[in-house]
């Protein structure tokens, strides 16, 4: 099991902005339901830009359970955030988990 499954904290802790080629309406992936427009190029998850942050995708609790809603659709900055990177450890210590 994924330590990623218990923890959530990158989806509680970062601005998840993409470009708008991802999105549904434009032949992506991402709901364009679970994201806004911040301009003609750029979109941004629903709950990401707000604090406190918490990603409208992100379903269970931070740091006991956790799953994605929209795993296989989520736009390349969840893509690329890789589990015990050093901004997964920045994220798991704002949100007082202890580092894998």
């Amino acid at each position: 099991m994924s330590a990623c499954t218990t923890c959530g904290a990158c989806c509680a802790c970062f601005r998840v902005e993409f470009s708008v080629y991802e999105v549904d309406l434009a032949g992506g992936t991402v709901p364009a339901g679970m994201a806004h427009e911040i301009n003609g190029n750029r979109w941004r998850m629903n709950g990401t830009g707000e604090v406190p942050i918490r990603c409208t995708a992100l379903t269970g609790t931070v740091g006991e359970r956790v799953g994605c809603s929209i795993y296989a659709l989520r736009p390349a900055p969840c893509h690329e955030l890789t589990e015990g990177s050093e901004a997964c450890e920045r994220a798991r210590t704002k949100r007082g988990l202890p580092p894998l």
